[in-house]
C-alpha cells in the first residue's frame, strides 16, 4: 500500500529490486555423543546431555576435561645377558582397559581438518571395567535431536557397548536422520579389539553389522555410512606412572625391577631407583599408541573435504592424519564383498594402507549401496545441503500471497542459488538447464485446490555429480601403420 503524504516536503522511498537470495547452510557440523571426564560450563553449571558447540581441542578440555587415565598398563622388560652384560632386551606394553575414547576422538577429528562441532556428554567416565549403558547413549541422541545445526552424528565409544546395543543405537540414529532429514550418521563396524584379521573374520563381522543395522524403514539406510577397520594413531595414552606395573625378567628369571611401579624407578628414595631403566620404559609407554574407531577421523575428513572442495565431493581418496597403521590390512579380495553386497546392499567403506600414499579412505557408499539414487555419500549429503538451504530461505514466503508474483520470486531465488552451485562444479551439465530445473505455478506443480488450501508446491530437479568409483583403462595393441 502506498504511503499517504500529508506534510509538504521531500520523501525517500527505497524500492527493493534485487531478488531474495539463499544462504548455504553448514554441511559438516558433527555431534559427538559419549562420556567425558567432566561436563561443566564457564559458569560451573552442568553440561550433561546439553549439546555444546566448540571449535577447538582447547575448548573441549575446558568444558569436558581430558582422557581417562589408564591404571592397568603393564610394561614388560625382557633381558638376556652374557658374562654379566646385557646382550639383548625387548620392551612391550599392554593393558589399556578404558572404554572411553572421546578425548582421543576429538584429537583425531581436529587433526583431520575438523572445525566447529557439538559435544553431547552423557555422563562422567565409568570405573575401569564397568559396562557402558545404552540408555545413556539414547538420552544423548535425544538431546542432539533438539539442535538444528548438527549435520553428522558420531558415536566414538559405540564399539565398547555390547554389539547388539551398538547397532541398536545406530538404528535409532538413522531413524533420527530420516525424521529430521538434515543429518547423516558416520558408523563403525563393531570391533571388540580381539582383532578382525582374516577374510573370514571380516565377513562374519560384516554380516553381523548388516543384520544388526536393519531399520524398520529401509529408506533410512541412505542416511548412514559404515567404515572399517580401526585406526592405530600416534596419540599417546594418558596414564599414571604410579599405576604402571613393571615386569622384569633376566635370562628367564625375575629381575630386580619386577613387581615395581614405573614411578618407583624415578624415585630416589625407592630401592628400585634406576634413571636409565625409567627413561627407556617411559619412552616405550609413551609410544604405546591409541587405537580408535574410524568415525572420528572420518568426521574430520568430511569437514575438510567440504571446506576445500564442497559437499558434492566424495569424502574418499584422502589420507588420514596421525594414522600410523590399521588393525586389519584390507586387500582387494576382502573389499570386494564389503563395498558391494548383492544380498542386502549394505556397503562397508574400507580404509586401506597404500605404499607411498599412507592410510587412505577407499570407499564412498552409504548403507543403501544398491540404490541407484542414494548409493553415494556425497549425493545424499549434497541433496540434504540443497534441501535445507532452500527450506530455510523459503520460510520467508510463508503466509505471502500464493500468486504469480510470489512464485516468480521463489523460482528466481532457487535458480540463482543452483546456478552458483553448478558453476562451482556441484551439478552436471554443460548448461544450467541441463543441470537442474525449478518449477512452480498453477498448472505446473499446483492445482486450484492446492491454492485454495494454501499450498505452494515447488519442484526442483538436480543432476548431482557422482564419483568415478571405478576407473577403467582399456589398452589394446595395434599394428604398425608405417
Amino acid at each position: 500500500m502506498a504511503t499517504t503524504y500529508l506534510t509538504p516536503g521531500v520523501y525517500i522511498e527505497e524500492i527493493p529490486k534485487l531478488p531474495p537470495s539463499i544462504a548455504p547452510v553448514a554441511t559438516a557440523i558433527p555431534a559427538f555423543i559419549g562420556y567425558t571426564e567432566k561436563a561443566l560450563s564457564a559458569a560451573n553449571t552442568s553440561l550433561t546431555n546439553k549439546p555444546t558447540r566448540i571449535t577447538s581441542l582447547i575448548e573441549y578440555e575446558t568444558y569436558f576435561g581430558n582422557a581417562q587415565p589408564e591404571d592397568n598398563l603393564v610394561v614388560t622388560l625382557v633381558q638376556t645377558t652374557s658374562k654379566g652384560a646385557v646382550v639383548s632386551e625387548t620392551i612391550a606394553v599392554a593393558g589399556a582397559s578404558s572404554k572411553h575414547n572421546m578425548y582421543y576422538a576429538m584429537q583425531a577429528y581436529f587433526a583431520n581438518g575438523g572445525g566447529p562441532c557439538y559435544v553431547v556428554s552423557i555422563g562422567p567416565y565409568k570405573a575401569l571395567g564397568t559396562d557402558l549403558v545404552k540408555a545413556e547413549f539414547e538420552q544423548g541422541l535425544g538431546a542432539a535431536a533438539k539442535e538444528d545445526e548438527p549435520t553428522l552424528l558420531v558415536f566414538p565409544e559405540g564399539q565398547s557397548l555390547a554389539e547388539t546395543d551398538h547397532y541398536t543405537i545406530l538404528v535409532e540414529a538413522l531413524a533420527q536422520c530420516g525424521k529430521l532429514q538434515n543429518r547423516f550418521t558416520i558408523m563403525d563396524l563393531h570391533d571388540t579389539g580381539a582383532g578382525l584379521v582374516t577374510s573370514g573374520d571380516v565377513q562374519t563381522a560384516a554380516k553381523a553389522s548388516r543384520d544388526g543395522i536393519s531399520p524398520t524403514d529401509i529408506t533410512q539406510l541412505k542416511y548412514g555410512a559404515l567404515y572399517f577397520p580401526n585406526i592405530r594413531t600416534d596419540f599417546p595414552y594418558r596414564y599414571n606412572e604410579s599405576q604402571v606395573a613393571v615386569k622384569h625378567t633376566v635370562d628367564g628369571a625375575a629381575g630386580t625391577l619386577d613387581g615395581k611401579k614405573l614411578a618407583d624407578l624415578n624415585n630416589s628414595a625407592s630401592s628400585a631407583f634406576n634413571t636409565s631403566a625409567y627413561n627407556k620404559l617411559k619412552r616405550a609407554v609413551d609410544r604405546f599408541d591409541v587405537t580408535l574407531p574410524p568415525s572420528p577421523a572420518m568426521a574430520g575428513v568430511y569437514a575438510s573435504v567440504d571446506n576445500a572442495r564442497g559437499v558434492w565431493k566424495a569424502p574418499a581418496n584422502v589420507a588420514l592424519a596421525d594414522a600410523i597403521d590399521l588393525t586389519c590390512k584390507v586387500t582387494n579380495d576382502i573389499q570386494d564383498l564389503l563395498n558391494v553386497d548383492p544380498t542386502t546392499g549394505k556397503s562397508v567403506n574400507c580404509i586401506r594402507a597404500f605404499t607411498g600414499k599412507g592410510i587412505v579412505v577407499w570407499g564412498a557408499r552409504t548403507l543403501a549401496g544398491n540404490d541407484n539414487e542414494w548409493r553415494y555419500i556425497n549425493v545424499r549429503r549434497f541433496c540434504t545441503f540443497a534441501e535445507m538451504s532452500c527450506k530455510l530461505a523459503t520460510a520467508a514466503f510463508v503466509f505471502e500471497p500464493n500468486d504469480a508474483n510470489t512464485w516468480v520470486k521463489v523460482q528466481s531465488m532457487i535458480e540463482n542459488f543452483l546456478t552458483t552451485l553448478w558453476r562451482q562444479g556441484a551439478l552436471q551439465g554443460a548448461k544450467p538447464e541441463h543441470a537442474f530445473y525449478v518449477a512452480v505455478g498453477l498448472g505446473k506443480t499446483m492445482s486450484s485446490l492446492d491454492i485454495l488450501e494454501g499450498r505452494m508446491i515447488v519442484e526442483i530437479g538436480l543432476a548431482v555429480v557422482r564419483p568415478a568409483e571405478f576407473i577403467i583403462l582399456r589398452f589394446s595393441q595395434m599394428l604398425a601403420t608405417s
